[in-house]
């Protein structure tokens, strides 16, 4: 079975948490042991149902106490797909854990309520949707129980979101209403709303075509790991392991390394179970060439005809993740695919108002969780694509070289 990658995001109560153990719940993903704990809870709180939020909010003792709040992964699987659910908080001061998780989804839903219609931080996730190129978006219009089930509402907030997104680019677009307290257009179509004529939210899950997403036109594959056995059996054999960012690769292939330009031919193609005859995103995969070349850590194996920018100067969008604002001049570690190398910030371009997209050329730094466009320099080349073409080449993180942490996440817009 495939996997789909999901990371979910909404205000303070708009009942994310609710939607999600809706999701476990339905799809029989949770022991009997976790519901009767549920249960239990519920009826200690007075509630006068089962409160499905339960099953999620592992991290409410640090929303109580103030302690920053991380990404939650949750995982199930139907008998057509298996799924990884990034559960984001949906605070603007949590925007680097929504980076976080949506960065490596497949696919979005963005919650709204019924009652409120779209609020900022509908706009600021639509936003981030696009700017982390996520192919799909849902919006789970919830609490479609508390509005009468009415066609009309959910109907003017489908067009002011669409209307919206058309200023952003966001490929697929699908507006589902549902009621995750009751479930319905959950996992079952709606009784209570004969109006809507689309598809319950898991049966899109289940559904949605992620094939075309990846790129398999451009072969990126950065070499983690060279393998040379300690053993007389294997003496000769010399592979390179990685991680397929882009493209499809088979034995026979013609290649080139990078960056040092010597071509080759794939001799070989293996996983952990054997060897294979095609290799494809996101399979990690070793490769062995016909010819003895050498090859280090951070080098990339591509097409003759079809090669990545080798560059030292981007302009990108970075999201800044770090307490200490971030200052034009400033030096920082950078880490792209498998290779690491130092950068300067030579410029911020803007910083930008994710709420009302404005762009403020003025600014001379960017805060904890704003986003900016800057132009930095690298001491090393980096082979690089722009994000929109690969979000695996086209993506890095910055890194404080005395502390370690990770203070940015970025997206190359241009590279040369």
């Amino acid at each position: 079975m495939d996997l789909l990658r999901i990371a979910t995001a909404g205000s303070v109560d708009d009942g994310k948490s609710t939607l999600i153990g809706r999701l476990l719940f339905d799809s029989k993903a949770i022991f009997a042991d976790q519901l009767d704990s549920v249960e239990k809870t519920s009826q200690e709180r007075g509630s006068e149902y089962t409160d499905l939020a339960l099953l999620t909010d592992g991290l409410r003792a640090e929303r109580e106490q103030g302690i920053t709040i991380d990404v939650a992964y949750r995982y199930f699987a139907t008998p057509n797909r298996k799924f990884i659910v990034a559960d984001t908080p949906g605070h603007i001061q949590y925007t680097r854990n929504m980076v976080t998780g949506a960065s490596t989804s497949d696919l979005s839903i963005v919650l709204v309520d019924a009652r409120k219609g779209m609020v900022e931080q509908s706009r600021r996730h639509a936003f981030l949707v696009s700017l982390l190129q996520v192919p799909h978006l849902v919006v789970a219009v919830n609490k479609m129980d508390l509005v009468d089930w009415s066609q009309e509402v959910f109907e003017d907030i489908r067009r002011e979101f669409v209307d919206y997104a058309a200023r952003l680019n966001i490929a697929d677009i699908q507006v589902i209403p549902v009621s995750a307290l009751t479930g319905d257009n959950v996992v079952t179509r709606s009784q209570n709303m004969p109006w809507y004529e689309g598809a319950s939210l898991m049966h899109h899950l289940e559904n949605v075509q992620t094939a075309s997403d990846s790129n398999m036109v451009d072969v990126r594959f950065p070499v983690q790991y060279v393998i040379r056995p300690h053993n007389n059996d294997y003496h000769d054999f010399r592979g390179y392991a990685g991680q397929v960012a882009s493209g499809v690769m088979k034995a026979g292939d013609k290649v080139v390394v990078l960056p040092s330009g010597l071509p080759s031919t794939i001799k070989e193609i293996s996983t952990a179970d054997g060897p294979v005859e095609l290799a494809y995103p996101p399979m990690s995969v070793t490769v062995r060439l016909e010819d003895e070349v050498d090859i280090s850590r951070g080098d990339m194996i591509v097409r003759p005809n079809n090669q990545p920018k080798v560059a030292q100067n981007f302009e990108a969008m970075i999201c800044w993740m770090s307490d200490k604002p971030m200052k034009v001049g400033q030096k920082l570690a950078i880490k792209q695919t498998t290779k690491t190398a130092r950068a300067l910030v030579q410029e911020l371009r803007y910083g930008l108002n994710i709420n009302t997209l404005h762009r403020d050329e003025e600014a001379t730094g960017l805060a904890l969780n704003e986003i900016g466009r800057i132009s930095m320099r690298t001491t090393q080349p980096l082979l690089a694509d722009e994000y929109h073409k690969n979000r695996t080449t086209g993506g890095f993180i910055l890194i404080d070289e005395i502390t370690n942490n990770t203070v940015a996440a970025g997206m190359i817009i241009e590279a040369e």
